[in-house]
């Protein structure tokens, strides 16, 4: 029994290490048009820029002042501005409700 209570508390410290809150930015082709991951820019789709999660790797952002949720793709190197989490294109952006910046929470899929 004791076994198994630590191991569900070891799965739960491992998805707790996957979540992050603080500030989404949105950003777009005048930070560059090709992304870190290969390829260009698409301000359409739903992808994001994120300082360490694997390119290619699908982030769940909330924005916290309206609930609203997306899932996006990691597919560049960013934020670059300290105390930002993520930067979300325009259309991650939109989904989420907001343009400029929000606060947010970020957990991995």
């Amino acid at each position: 029994m004791l076994l198994i209570i630590w191991i569900a508390s070891m799965i739960t410290a491992l998805s707790a290490a996957h979540a992050e809150g603080g500030i989404a930015s949105q950003y777009g082709r005048s930070s560059g048009s090709n992304v870190s991951c290969g390829g260009k820019l698409n301000e359409g789709a739903l992808t994001a820029a994120h300082k360490t999660l694997p390119c290619g790797a699908k982030v769940k952002v909330q924005n916290k002042s309206n609930g609203k949720s997306v899932t996006v793709t990691i597919n560049d190197r960013g934020p670059f501005v300290r105390g930002r989490v993520i930067d979300l294109t325009p259309a991650a952006a939109r989904a989420l409700g907001f343009s400029g910046l929000a606060k947010v929470n970020i957990s991995r899929e």
